[in-house]
């Protein structure tokens, strides 16, 4: 058992890189089994995400009775479900939440230099995505796949900055968010008020 597990952690550890330019990382490896007569039989089932860091990325679930060909499976069968992710000098361009089932992503703006503030499955998929400065927050369950699923349903909500204003209309820079920005803005509105209201009394 312990061998099994150290083996599913170094498969996680090693990072594969394709000749075609994409990357595949593995979010979870489950043993599953089978009762059948006689006993059981064991298999392995690997979740995938696959990207090219320019924007690129899906997922695939595998299945085999071990685990590299799982591994392997789920790498082929993310390759058919890419999806383009849209993304404005290493962060996304604004707020957006990803839902399935019971699991809901919130995927913010960051500055440049913040990083991927984001954990286990949704990491992954920034990471292969091309996405550097990010911060995220999974609510919900914790289930792998559901957070796959949500983190890319929220990614394919995207669009072009310049689509999104134009949509709206208003101009680029009234429509691109940074996190905490909106927070600064009421305070020092805060703060404007609470001065008019002092100078006013002291007249």
């Amino acid at each position: 058992m312990a061998n099994e597990q150290r083996e599913k952690k170094d498969f996680k550890r090693n990072d594969q890189q394709e000749g075609d330019g994409f990357q595949d990382r593995v979010v979870h490896i489950a043993r599953v089994a089978k009762v059948v007569k006689g006993g059981r039989r064991f298999s392995f089932s690997a979740l995938v995400v696959v990207g090219d860091g320019k924007g690129r990325v899906g997922f695939g679930l595998g299945k085999a009775g071990e685990v590299p060909d799982a591994i392997k499976k789920g790498a082929d069968q993310a390759k058919k479900n890419l999806v383009k992710v849209v993304f404005l000098e290493g962060t996304i361009p604004f707020d957006v939440t990803g839902k399935f089932g019971a699991a809901k992503v919130l995927m913010f703006p960051a500055k440049k230099g913040t990083g991927t503030i984001a954990g286990g499955a949704v990491r992954i998929i920034c990471e292969l995505a091309g996405i550097q400065d990010i911060v995220c927050k999974v609510h919900g369950t914790k289930n792998y796949h559901s957070v796959v699923r949500a983190t890319v349903d929220g990614l394919t909500q995207l669009v072009s900055p310049d689509d999104y204003a134009a949509a709206r209309g208003k101009t680029l820079a009234e429509v691109l968010q940074v996190r905490g920005s909106n927070k600064k803005k009421k305070k020092l509105a805060a703060k404007k008020t609470d001065a008019a209201k002092t100078a006013a009394t002291k007249k």
